[in-house]
């Protein structure tokens, strides 16, 4: 068996990083890829790799040459790579393609070392190479029958997002048989090229033999391997993430991503905190159905806005703020400061992040599970010099929840000391507390010292909206916060939520409901792990202690490596001693493939 590379374009989206090499020759970790390509085929022990050049090719001959590669390798000059697809460079090899069977492959993808080997198992000689489809992926897809037959070759151009859950996408390697090449490519390659010209891609050759009654080629699907095709900077840094040579590594890239995890898709997220069961499938529906106008028109500006947040948590309009996320909000209000601030520990990360340190009086939580009550706040505070005073409730990431009567007593005495109350309620519709939320007109009213701030994106499952409302009875600070954030700071798409949310405030509260229901069984499953202590939490998140001498750091990197399972490592958190995570609750079937994997990595797949 032997190999062919397609190396001849320009890679003019990768910008400067081609500007004097090929796109194969940019480096991926500190490895090119070609170099980390010719390094898995060199283990296949294949008879020769034939690699078409085009653009800077003597650089990238002169490259190869440099590295220390067994395979015996030849090369065919492409001079018209600047006015030719890679149906031309194909063509220019297709001697070398009758001569044995040959793994297709193309320069700029890179792939875990186990792809290759897989297809070179395969009993089957013939096959092409394909992942289901998803959001990131471009370019020629195929739907498949159940026998891996490929019922139909699509184009990028006819692609019907409509259709997306049937197809899946071809990773541009391919084995061809010599017999396959001989008899069915290379006549219709030559066909194809006569007739329709060399500036085409070599996949349509393929979709016209698709179409023949029997058309050999069939379907490799992968399951689960990695892959990516490099284009832009964009894939280069995705690509750079997914293929760490360390999953500690891997782990700490994926982090400081902050999320955007629809482009790893078989990461399973337990890092990021938002409702599993909200918004409903017809509520999508209905946003889907106005897309349209969504995208291509104006939202509205912060008056309207004022009014629908109003209508949703039923307070006056000059009561209320929508912002983009509860982020955008934190950081309006806390920089509008007389004094010192007081910060509960450990505790959601944004608000002391906004401040200087010699701007905070911390009060860190020692008690049983980093629990605190009003009257912990009220004692340690009593006698310190704050202007206000940020209470995360529950609080993040320990799931410590004050009732709400205790909450009304702690802005009572904070008024009476002139002291500011910040209560950030993100968390608080997912306890078991009937009507838990401060936003109502009453309570503003009552206590002009009190600002509330919450995370819709997290408490209704919608943070791609971008979307958080304060509410306050200090009209002048909601005043400013308006004046202070952008006129068009909620898009169309928040807008619209907003706006439909009334009709569905019955299914939020069903979704509320069946949530507990989860959390319940989600914590019965985890406390049943030996080396696991569970705190109770009244969130959407269980705070957890490793107690089996493993590091929380080490957990976190065997769940990514052994399962693809992303949690929180708590162990660079500030307020906290010890080895604890921090898991998101998310739906039955995501939850206990979590505990599975959480039981095999600290006990060997042993369960009581």
């Amino acid at each position: 068996m032997q190999a062919i590379i397609l190396a001849a374009g320009m890679g003019k989206r990768l910008g400067r990083l081609t500007q004097n090499n090929t796109k194969c020759m940019v480096k991926v970790n500190g490895v090119s890829l070609i170099e980390r390509m010719l390094r898995q085929l060199d283990s296949l022990s294949l008879k020769r790799v034939v690699i078409v050049v085009g653009y800077k090719g003597q650089n990238l001959i002169d490259y190869i040459g440099t590295l220390d590669v067994k395979t015996p390798i030849e090369y065919i000059e492409n001079p018209i790579y600047d006015k030719t697809n890679n149906i031309y460079s194909l063509s220019l090899a297709q001697k070398e393609l009758q001569e044995d069977d040959t793994l297709l492959v193309e320069s700029d993808i890179i792939v875990e070392d186990s792809i290759l080997r897989m297809l070179v198992d395969d009993p089957y000689d013939t096959l092409a190479l394909v992942d289901k489809y998803e959001s990131w992926m471009d370019g020629t897809v195929m739907k498949i029958n159940e026998d891996g037959s490929i019922r139909e070759f699509i184009p990028g151009k006819n692609f019907r997002f409509q259709d997306k859950d049937e197809y899946y996408k071809t990773v541009n390697i391919y084995k061809f048989s010599r017999h396959f090449s001989v008899s069915h490519y290379v006549p219709f390659l030559n066909a194809y090229t006569k007739a329709l010209g060399e500036n085409e891609y070599y996949e349509q050759v393929l979709r016209v033999i698709s179409m023949l009654d029997y058309p050999v080629i069939r379907a490799k699907k992968l399951t689960g391997q990695a892959w990516y095709e490099i284009d832009d900077i964009q894939d280069l840094d995705i690509a750079e993430s997914l293929f760490m040579p360390r999953t500690e590594e891997k782990l700490t890239a994926l982090n400081k991503r902050y999320g955007g995890y629809w482009r790893y898709p078989h990461v399973l997220d337990f890092c990021y905190l938002v409702n599993p069961l909200f918004p409903t499938q017809r509520m999508m529906e209905e946003i889907k159905s106005n897309f349209e106008d969504l995208i291509t028109q104006y939202p509205s500006g912060s008056y309207v806005n004022s009014l629908l947040g109003a209508r949703a948590f039923d307070v006056l309009p000059e009561q209320i703020a929508l912002g983009n996320g509860a982020a955008e909000l934190i950081k309006s209000v806390t920089e509008s400061r007389n004094g010192k601030t007081g910060i509960i520990r450990p505790t959601f990360d944004e608000y002391p992040n906004r401040l200087d340190d010699d701007d905070c009086v911390y009060f860190y939580a020692d008690g049983p599970d980093f629990s605190y009550s009003a009257d912990d706040i009220k004692g340690f505070f009593e006698d310190k010099d704050i202007d206000r005073i940020v209470l995360v409730n529950p609080d993040n990431p320990s799931g410590n929840y004050i009732r709400k009567n205790e909450l009304l007593g702690l802005c009572e005495w904070a008024e009476n000391k002139s002291i500011k109350m910040i209560i950030d309620e993100s968390f608080c519709d997912f306890s078991e507390e009937e009507e838990p939320s401060l936003i109502r007109t009453d309570y503003l009213e009552r206590f002009r010292n009190l600002i509330v701030i919450k995370s819709i994106s997290k408490s209704y499952g919608v943070p791609g909206a971008r979307l958080g409302v304060i509410a306050s009875g200090d009209t002048e600070l909601i005043s400013s916060v308006k004046k202070d954030v952008a006129i068009w700071n909620i898009n169309s798409f928040g807008e619209y939520f907003m706006q439909i949310l009334e009709k569905y405030k019955k299914d939020y509260v069903k979704a509320l409901g069946e949530f507990r229901n989860i959390r319940d069984r989600f914590f019965n499953a985890l406390s049943s792990i030996e080396g696991l202590r569970v705190i109770p939490s009244q969130a959407n998140y269980f705070m957890c202690e490793i107690t089996n001498g493993m590091g929380s750091k080490a957990v976190a990197t065997k769940l990514l490596e052994n399962s693809k399972c992303l949690i929180k490592d708590l162990s660079q958190k500030k307020g906290i001693k010890g080895n604890y995570i921090r898991l998101a609750i998310r739906d039955d079937r995501d939850n206990s493939v979590l505990v599975r994997n959480l039981n095999t990595v600290l006990n060997g797949g042993r369960s009581e």
